[in-house]
């Protein structure tokens, strides 16, 4: 008899929901993770009473009331409401694309005006009839303004490409919104668990056993032969010793500080659109919290190109990498013994209550 009935590899959200469920379910698990703490992305760390976000701002938002319930069933939630500055060589404007945004662009002050506004700049494109690259889609999309200014370097950054480099698709729309709101989502439930993410983490996680600073391929056949079955949510294509090729990925660096001010920026997240900042966004820790801590903590974030050793944030969803994606996923199926889930499994990029629904829906299916 096996020693546990789930070796879970991955101490994230994903891994820490369903070693939640399983115990629940009664099934011996065990939690492993590279890392010297749990968490995974979301994981915080406490500065001068402030919960600095160390793998980037993470703001909890869905439409889905089933999760909200659920995540609210660990920790209580405030209620922060992402609204996102755009910084343009030195020029504010609101996010997302809004009567604030329109109105600091173009000085309209009606929903009538700035539409008449942004048909005008539509209008300079209307002869792109298929945009070859994400320039040119974006551009037809909104013009030229909102593009060099909001659109244009920021993206460019993210990718380390040239827009008219990109593909077309990874610009599919690019939503207006005729309103004075700076909420930039849409979901009915947004909020950060008050205490910071590490509460919502050490509260799922209660009760398993979990081991950190324990890296899976380097006991891996030790480890596998301790449980029945594997739940893992690494890189898929390291599970499988990249025998199809490697899958790319974008990846992120940070650089924090911690100043003797009070508030350093005013607003949780500025974004910086020019392509000559080499930041995309400064993140102000203690504004998703509403702090009032005499100091603060601001973080630089950086895009990244990804290389063995750094993080893998973003997966790169081009026609390549999407076909490889799919002769792991091949592979996957074979085993029926190991579960994949997750981002880095599943070579997706998803929000945490995507990351929350699907870890509950594999339970239903498995547990």
């Amino acid at each position: 008899m096996k020693q546990y009935d789930y070796l879970i590899v991955g101490a994230g959200l994903f891994g820490a929901v369903f070693a939640h469920e399983a115990r629940c379910a009664g099934k011996r698990c065990l939690v492993i993770d590279k890392r010297s703490h749990a968490g995974g992305n979301i994981r915080c760390k406490s500065v001068d009473g402030i919960n600095v976000h160390e793998y980037g701002a993470h703001i909890f938002h869905t439409d889905n009331k089933a999760v909200w319930d659920y995540v609210n069933r660990f920790v209580a939630f405030n209620r922060y409401t992402n609204s996102p500055v755009a910084n343009y060589q030195g020029k504010l404007y609101n996010l997302p694309f809004n009567m604030n945004t329109f109105y600091q662009l173009w000085g309209v002050r009606t929903p009538a005006e700035a539409e008449a506004e942004l048909a005008a700049q539509r209008a300079a494109y209307n002869h792109i009839e298929t945009p070859a690259n994400l320039e040119e889609q974006a551009l037809k999309l909104c013009g030229k303004d909102i593009y060099e200014r909001l659109i244009k370097g920021y993206t460019e950054k993210q990718w380390g490409r040239k827009a008219t480099e990109l593909p077309a698709f990874i610009i599919k729309r690019i939503p207006f919104r005729f309103t004075f709101d700076n909420n930039y989502f849409n979901d009915a439930y947004q909020g950060v668990p008050c205490g910071g993410y590490n509460a919502l983490i050490d509260a799922l996680l209660e009760g398993t056993e979990v081991r950190l600073d324990t890296d899976f391929f380097a006991h891996r056949e030790e480890l596998e032969g301790m449980a029945d079955r594997v739940l893992f949510t690494g890189c898929i294509d390291e599970y499988f010793n990249y025998c199809c090729g490697r899958l790319e990925y974008r990846s992120l660096r940070f650089e924090h500080k911690h100043l003797e001010i009070s508030n350093y920026q005013g607003n949780a997240v500025v974004n910086y659109t020019e392509r000559e900042v080499p930041y995309t966004r400064v993140i102000e820790h203690k504004h998703f919290e509403f702090g009032q801590q005499p100091t603060t903590v601001i973080t630089y974030e950086y895009p990244d190109s990804f290389s063995p050793g750094k993080e893998p944030y973003y997966p790169v969803n081009d026609e390549r990498n999407s076909q490889l994606y799919q002769e792991y996923r091949a592979l996957a199926a074979k085993d029926e013994r190991v579960l994949f889930g997750g981002r880095l499994a599943q070579y997706m990029y998803a929000d945490m209550d995507d990351t929350v629904a699907a870890a509950l829906e594999l339970c239903k299916r498995t547990l």
